[in-house]
């Protein structure tokens, strides 16, 4: 595989195009994808159980020191926030908010770009805040691919347009798009 992990993140209006997203990563094989998105203490479990209703996905709740795996989507739980440590474990912290959010996008962003660099795909979606763009521009600046939503498409645009001021993604998608654009750069067909 090109690529040895795929972060995302988002915010208002994410929801359903990530549910269009994983929906079709089906008989796809993909490195382990890590997710933030800005939802409630508690209600990470709800989460996961709906997209993998839903999507026939594999997505778990981030747990402290999980080892993550291919073909398995983590979720960072509310109140928390996900980090990939240096040997590229998972990790959770309950550091106050970053950009009046928790889980933060930037620090999964921050964390995914430094372990694993010019191997990290990293998405940014639809969102009304800023979080994330410094997260996105870190691993354009260490050598990852980024994706952005384009801001015309996005429910709310403040969060991919703050991307776009920061640097120029080597992606602009819109939600119909990004699946296939993850599998053509990240994913192989499973035999």
């Amino acid at each position: 595989m090109r690529y040895d992990a795929i972060a995302i993140g988002g915010s208002h209006g994410s929801f359903d195009v990530l549910l269009r997203t994983f929906g079709e990563f089906s008989g796809i094989e993909l490195p382990p994808i890590f997710v933030a998105i800005h939802i409630p203490r508690g209600s990470a479990p709800d989460f996961v159980t709906h997209f993998n209703t839903r999507c026939g996905c594999r997505m778990l709740e981030v747990e402290d020191k999980q080892v993550p795996m291919n073909n398995s989507i983590y979720l960072a739980p509310g109140g928390y926030h996900a980090l990939i440590e240096r040997d590229r474990s998972l990790s959770l912290s309950s550091d106050g908010p970053v950009n009046h959010a928790q889980p933060s996008i930037d620090v999964l962003l921050e964390s995914a770009a430094l372990a694993y660099g010019n191997r990290l795909l990293a998405v940014l979606l639809t969102g009304a805040s800023s979080d994330g763009a410094a997260g996105m521009e870190r691993v354009h600046a260490l050598g990852g691919t980024t994706i952005v939503q384009d801001p015309k498409t996005a429910k709310a645009p403040v969060m991919p347009q703050a991307a776009i001021d920061r640097f120029q993604p080597d992606y602009l998608v819109v939600p119909e798009m990004l699946a296939g654009t993850i599998i053509s750069l990240a994913g192989e067909t499973q035999e």
